[in-house]
């Protein structure tokens, strides 16, 4: 990996606002209050980089043997939270660089990174298939990736309706933790969203539902690494049948090892779907979901 940590600088335009936060069913004055209260001036450091927070308790937590040893000794892992300061921003990247020569994969994911500062560890939430991916998503995608990826992570952990429907304290609890009052994160969220209710919004209109239906089929297991195809149900039978095959190797998983979804995608909405069918393998037998359209096969 390139540990200087630059790339593309791409700060948001008016735009990626209101398209972000439509993914969400939310205006750009719940995104401005968001990233009003929620993030620091910005997704650059000084120096052009993603702006980043190293945490040396989830270091420790990722680390185990000799590795969580030499990090312990060289005052990067500690196994309490304040045990080791944050220490000046300007500290954080060449702890960061230390930690990586250490184990890449354990100091990327105890960082957070970007506008909305997401822990590395919540990658899949943020919507990628590594932390390498989400890095380096951060570092050449622009701002507007940063927002996408804290987007992303809002609606994976079921805060999107909380931001929809103003529950402020119930938002900031979930993105937070418990000690978000201690800091007024609530009351913080609904002035900036008062104070920007009273500004014009930036014109824009979202595309056009597009004329074919485009479904995703999602699935893995302990044995099957994760895999997510797009297809219509005008495609060749033989595209279906491979989604098809695919799908029922499910059932020569373990039990509790084993997960497929189907999402219809909405209005301009990609990769993030609506959920339409979804079932969980939890004994031998294949698993349903009653009452649902069922996969082709």
């Amino acid at each position: 990996m390139d540990t200087t940590f630059k790339g593309v600088v791409a700060r948001l335009s008016d735009t990626d606002l209101p398209r972000i936060g439509y993914g969400i069913g939310v205006g750009e004055d719940e995104v401005h209050a968001f990233l009003d209260v929620e993030t620091a001036g910005g997704g650059y450091d000084d120096e052009g980089r993603p702006k980043i927070l190293f945490e040396p308790a989830k270091f420790y937590a990722h680390l185990s043997g000799d590795a969580r040893a030499q990090a312990v000794a060289a005052g990067l892992a500690a196994p309490k939270w304040g045990d080791i300061p944050y220490g000046a921003q300007s500290s954080q990247y060449p702890k960061l660089i230390k930690a990586i020569a250490i184990d890449e994969t354990a100091a990327l994911k105890s960082a957070s990174w970007g506008i909305g500062q997401v822990l590395g560890e919540n990658f899949g939430a943020a919507g990628y298939d590594s932390v390498q991916t989400m890095v380096a998503d951060m570092v050449n995608g622009g701002e507007a990736a940063q927002l996408q990826a804290a987007v992303n992570f809002i609606k994976a952990n079921g805060l999107d309706d909380e931001l929809r429907n103003h529950q402020w304290a119930a938002f900031a609890r979930g993105y937070n933790g418990a000690g978000y009052a201690k800091n007024a994160y609530d009351t913080k969220l609904a002035a900036r969203f008062k104070w920007w209710q009273g500004k014009p919004d930036t014109p824009w209109t979202p595309q056009a539902r597009p004329s074919t239906t485009v479904y995703a089929l999602t699935w893995g297991s302990s044995d099957i690494p994760k895999e997510t195809r797009y297809f219509t149900f005008d495609h060749q039978s033989d595209a279906v049948a491979r989604l098809a095959i695919a799908v029922l190797a499910l059932d020569q998983a373990p039990a509790n090892a084993a997960y497929a979804s189907l999402s219809r995608l909405p209005d301009s909405v990609y990769p993030d779907g609506m959920p339409l069918v979804a079932w969980t393998k939890t004994s031998d037998e294949r698993p349903t979901d009653e009452g649902s359209a069922e996969i082709p096969a």
